[in-house]
Formats: C-alpha cells, sequence, structure tokens
C-alpha cells in the first residue's frame, strides 16, 4: 500500500489540475492542458535524468520526432499534398486515428532513443551531456532541412487538434504510471544504485551501461508520446518550438521539482508551467487588482532567478527528491 501511494500523489496532482482546467474559461483551458503535455514530457524526462544522475540535454529530440510522426500520419492524405509536398511516399499515404499515431510516436521516440544511446550510454558526466546536446542540435537542423520529412523551417499545420483536457490527464497519467512501475522495478533500483554510488555498482555485477541504455530507451519513448500529445494539442509545431527553449524550460522544471522523484517531476512541471503561463500573459499586460504590464524577456529572467533562488534555498527540488508517504504508526 505504501509503495501505491507514491504514484497516488503525482496522479491526484494531475487529475486535480484537470478537473479544475474543465471549469476555467477556454483561453485558460488551453494553459492547463499545456501544463498537463508539460509534465508528461518532464516525467519522460525523469525516467533517464533522475533515475541514472546522468544529464541529458537530447531529449527533446525524441518529443520532436514523436511529435512530427503524430502530426503527419494524421493529416488527410490530400492535404499532406499542400502542405507536405516532398513527404516520403510511405508516410504521405498513410493516415491513422490518433490512439495509433500516439503508439507510433512513442514506438519512433524508443527506437530513436535506443539509436544513439547504444554509443552514448558508454558515457558519464559532462561528456553525456555535451554528446546528448549533439543529438538535439543534429535532429533539430534535420527536421529544418530535410523536406522529405518535415516542411522544413515552415510551420507544419492542419494537425488534428485532439488532445483536449481528457487526453492530457490521461496521457500524462500513462506516463507517471510507467515511469512509476519503471522505478519500482529491479533495473529501476539497480540503475538508482548506480546514481548513489557507481563504484559499489559496478562491484556488485550490475550492468551500468545495459541499464542506462534500457532506461534511456523507455524515456525516449515516453517522450515521443508526450510530443505527440503536444502536437495535437495546438495543430501545429516548428523545428524552433522543440528546441532549446523546451529543452532549458523542461530541465528547469525537473531541477525546481526535485530531479530525483516522480512527485518532484510533476511539481515541478505544474508549478513552472502555471508561472510560465502567468508571465507571458504579464507581458501583454494583465490585471492582478492592478496593471502588470513587464517587459519583452521578462519570462526568462523571472524563470532563471526563481530557479536559482529554489537551487539556494532547496539544492534538491521543492520536494527533497522525496516522494509522498504515509507517516508511520509508532
Amino acid at each position: 500500500m505504501s509503495r501505491l501511494v507514491q504514484l497516488l500523489g503525482p496522479a491526484l496532482l494531475i487529475v486535480a489540475v484537470a478537473i479544475v482546467g474543465s471549469f476555467t474559461s477556454a483561453t485558460r483551458e488551453l494553459d492547463f492542458e499545456n501544463a498537463l503535455v508539460m509534465a508528461a514530457i518532464v516525467v519522460a524526462l525523469y525516467v533517464f535524468v533522475g533515475n541514472s544522475g546522468v544529464i541529458s540535454f537530447g531529449h527533446v529530440s525524441f518529443v520532436a520526432v514523436g511529435a512530427y510522426l503524430s502530426a503527419e500520419v494524421t493529416i488527410d492524405p490530400q492535404s499532406k499534398q499542400v502542405v507536405l509536398p516532398e513527404l516520403f511516399g510511405f508516410l504521405a499515404r498513410t493516415n491513422v486515428g490518433n490512439a495509433t499515431s500516439l503508439v507510433l510516436a512513442a514506438a519512433v521516440g524508443g527506437v530513436y532513443a535506443f539509436v544513439v544511446g547504444v554509443p552514448l550510454m558508454r558515457l558519464s558526466g559532462l561528456p553525456a551531456g555535451i554528446a546528448t546536446f549533439a543529438v538535439l542540435g543534429i535532429t533539430y537542423n534535420v527536421l529544418r532541412n530535410w523536406t522529405k520529412i518535415s516542411p522544413g523551417p515552415s510551420t507544419l499545420s492542419l494537425v488534428p487538434e485532439t488532445t483536449g483536457m481528457r487526453q492530457a490527464a490521461v496521457g500524462a497519467l500513462i506516463v507517471a504510471a510507467v515511469a512509476f512501475a519503471y522505478q519500482r522495478s529491479r533495473a529501476g533500483r539497480q540503475l538508482r544504485a548506480t546514481r548513489e554510488d557507481l563504484g559499489a555498482a559496478q562491484a556488485t555485477g550490475i550492468d551500468v551501461y545495459r541499464q542506462r541504455l534500457l532506461a534511456f530507451t523507455l524515456s525516449g519513448a515516453l517522450a515521443g508520446f508526450a510530443g505527440g500529445l503536444l502536437v495535437h494539442l495546438f495543430g501545429t509545431i516548428t523545428p524552433d518550438e522543440v528546441y532549446l527553449s523546451l529543452t532549458f524550460l523542461t530541465l528547469a522544471m525537473l531541477v525546481i521539482g526535485g530531479a530525483s522523484s516522480l512527485l518532484g517531476a510533476v511539481v515541478g512541471a505544474l508549478l513552472v508551467s502555471g508561472l510560465d503561463s502567468f508571465l507571458s500573459q504579464a507581458e501583454d499586460g494583465v490585471h492582478i487588482g492592478f496593471r502588470l504590464d513587464l517587459p519583452e524577456g521578462s519570462r526568462l529572467v523571472v524563470l532563471g532567478a526563481f530557479m536559482a533562488l529554489v537551487l539556494i534555498m532547496r539544492p534538491s527540488g521543492i520536494t527533497g527528491g522525496r516522494e509522498l508517504s504515509l507517516p508511520r504508526r509508532r
């Protein structure tokens, strides 16, 4: 029972955000849906970073490939001739439903993560971070320039907007449940052991490379799935939307909430999403008893200052890297 409580905390937060968002205006509802999708992306990132302790700047690459594939296989074939005239033949002819597209997004994210993870998971520390950042740069440039798989730097539009409040909440719950199941599994416990003491883990016979590759692949699949949710939320996507800004925003969410716990990933994603949404509105002027009109670019400055403050006051994040637990009886 105590183990299930650890999943109950993140699940209740996701459900609560979905319920509150359902009773807001259409504009505010989109912000709540976006927060839930961001929670799915951050939890996917947590599966690898939180359990292994190895930083990754490349997970948005898996979000990107999942988003583009999910979008392209759901656009009507006749519309593809207009927005994607040079698309590969099998992609141009394929047309599937929303659920199938999300499964395909998860599959391509997992496969891509496995392919790049085979050489990269032998690295640790700063070299691993730089290598994953290189993956992000390669993915961005391929999506921006190879018109056989994307419209290039132009906006990919006409994507069915199927990610409503229910789908966003269910999707975030699925990602959280998979992350919880993994961290409680034997493989998850072994990977966390390598995070705590790499030398001791190797001495006990744990195959560090194998466990990191498994987590990286699973994390990539969940990120691809979340990318499918993201593109079907807004109905459009460009390579710039799944590049540096989203990379550093999701990493900030994970660090602020607490990188070593599932609860921290969800708390950080929902909290920073709410703050980011408010600051974006404040840059255009918002009334909160008085008119608040922030200069352009203040959003990034405030988010950076907030992350620095949290790291100074709580180096392990808001949750302290702990999961929800029941009080012990004496």
